[in-house]
């Protein structure tokens, strides 16, 4: 009988991060608790017993999306051609834009439960100073491109906000092509 219940319980923490996860992506991190619990079909006590706070529910939802980018950047790292590495870790936010927008304001915001990924932060940061010096190496960046600049790039897609003309999705997928364009070397 114990064993069903610590089964059941582990069951019902998974659905919560991956109920909370998919919610606060679609819906931000201002969705109520009562909310996310109701979209897990669970009481808000049964919530509250796996996740005393808000910040300990929204961090465990960032945590699936902190290792992707760690995953994703040590990906990049791998890839022997630099524009491909370069390119392919912008891709990669942009997506990550799309899919969890919600996710992504904790993340790279002020909210507290950002503040457990600070170090992860730091790691992608230097992850992407590599990634330019290298493609300056191989001189596939355009000549007096900084880091700054390829900053300002993955600021302007997570800045992006739908118009009634325009999805978000949409939008980010029609820039993302312009500002590679705009980083590659134009020898290459």
């Amino acid at each position: 009988m114990t064993r069903k219940v610590r089964t059941d319980a582990a069951g019902n923490h998974a659905h919560i991060v991956s109920t909370a996860r998919a919610a606060i992506a679609a819906d931000g991190v201002d969705l109520p608790m009562r909310e996310i619990a109701r979209r897990a079909g669970l009481g808000v006590a049964t919530l509250y017993r796996h996740f005393p706070t808000r910040t300990d529910l929204i961090g465990a939802a960032l945590a699936g999306q902190v290792a992707a980018c760690r995953a994703g950047m040590r990906a990049a790292q791998a890839e022997p051609d630099a524009w491909s590495a370069l390119s392919g870790a912008i891709r990669q936010f942009a997506e990550h834009q799309i899919r969890a927008p919600g996710l992504n304001a904790v993340l790279l915001g002020s909210h507290p439960a950002g503040d457990a990924f600070r170090d992860d932060r730091r790691a992608n940061a230097a992850a992407l100073e590599r990634l330019v010096d290298r493609a300056h190496q191989q001189r596939v960046l355009r000549r007096g491109t900084s880091l700054a600049d390829v900053r300002v790039v993955l600021t302007a897609i997570s800045s992006l906000r739908p118009t009634p003309a325009t999805r978000r999705p949409d939008a980010i997928r029609t820039l993302l092509p312009l500002l590679l364009a705009g980083l590659r070397s134009p020898d290459r």
